[in-house]
């Protein structure tokens, strides 16, 4: 058991460093070199090096988090400073470590660079967070304000970036912040969907008199499990059966046409499922066929 967790516990701090990386290489290869920003610390980091001429991101970053780090020790223990500990002071040095990057900054049009930017540094961050680690800033701040005033963490956040973005204008003008709106829109955005996964799914929810059919041919049919799921109606107090199945985007038509086939008066959501994790997606499923054959020999020994 301590192996296993050893083992996990080493590929999240393999996945932090990667997002780091990739975090760190989009602002030096995109942001930098186009006077744009990034968000939190980094942001502010970044706009010292601006007006200094040069004073190091990573350094910058590293020093404004030291009272935050003591802060978060502080106020919100030992387990969380643990936590984002890593992913702060990595964070910190692979910004200055792919500082050189700048010199081959392959994109000179601040538009695209505010797009590609936005979208590496959103898979850099989401890559962090996936692996459960954080790379401190205004995550610390967030965290803190949250406990106290039961604030929304990402409302926080935003806040901060704003008054950045209102600096941003202020001392640079309004295009080069309206850039780096941009870019921030699309790491938000890239963030989202890499911590969601991308393994995007069907949930179908469907009500009938018939239901035990459907369920037969869209396990023939479809290859998905079922579920039956007890259901009552609010008007008529009536029972029903429920039935409850995940399929992939390609198999939602076939489960419609089976569904119209044996009920065309079936009421039936589908929901979209942003992560799927278990037997036939994430794991090895069973065979339709093998499992339709075990389930026939059980009911075989029982009807004997």
């Amino acid at each position: 058991m301590e192996k296993v967790i050893s083992s996990h516990r080493l590929m999240e701090v393999a996945g932090i460093t990667l997002g780091c990386l990739i975090s760190s290489s989009s602002i030096n290869l995109f942001l930098l070199p186009n006077h744009l920003l990034s968000g939190g610390l980094t942001g502010i980091g970044m706009i010292v090096y601006f007006v200094t001429g040069g004073l190091p991101v990573g350094a910058q970053v590293l020093v404004y988090n030291v009272p935050l780090l003591v802060a978060a020790l502080r106020v919100l223990g030992r387990d969380y400073f643990v936590g984002v500990l890593f992913g702060t002071v990595m964070f910190s040095v692979c910004l200055d470590a792919t500082h050189f990057l700048n010199a081959y900054a392959p994109v000179p049009d601040p538009m695209l660079a505010a797009i590609f930017g936005g979208v590496f540094n959103g898979i850099g961050y989401g890559v962090i967070f996936r692996n459960d680690g954080s790379s401190g800033g205004l995550d610390i701040v967030a965290a803190i304000v949250k406990k106290y005033y039961s604030f929304h963490m990402g409302g926080v956040i935003f806040g901060f970036n704003c008054v950045i973005m209102a600096i941003s204008a202020f001392l640079f003008g309004a295009v080069p912040a309206m850039y780096t709106l941009i870019s921030m829109f699309m790491s938000a955005t890239v963030t989202d969907r890499v911590i969601a996964g991308f393994n995007h799914r069907k949930v179908v929810i469907l009500i009938s008199d018939q239901t035990e059919k459907i369920a037969e041919a869209i396990i023939r049919g479809v290859g998905r499990g079922v579920t039956f799921l007890d259901g009552e109606g609010a008007f008529t107090h009536q029972e029903k059966r429920v039935l409850f199945v995940v399929v992939t985007l390609t198999q939602v038509a076939r489960v419609k046409r089976i569904a119209d086939h044996y009920d065309p008066q079936a009421f039936m959501i589908v929901m979209d499922a942003n992560e799927v994790m278990g037997r036939g997606f994430t794991l090895p499923g069973v065979k339709v066929e093998k499992m339709l054959r075990e389930r026939d020999r059980r009911r075989e020994k029982i009807g004997e």
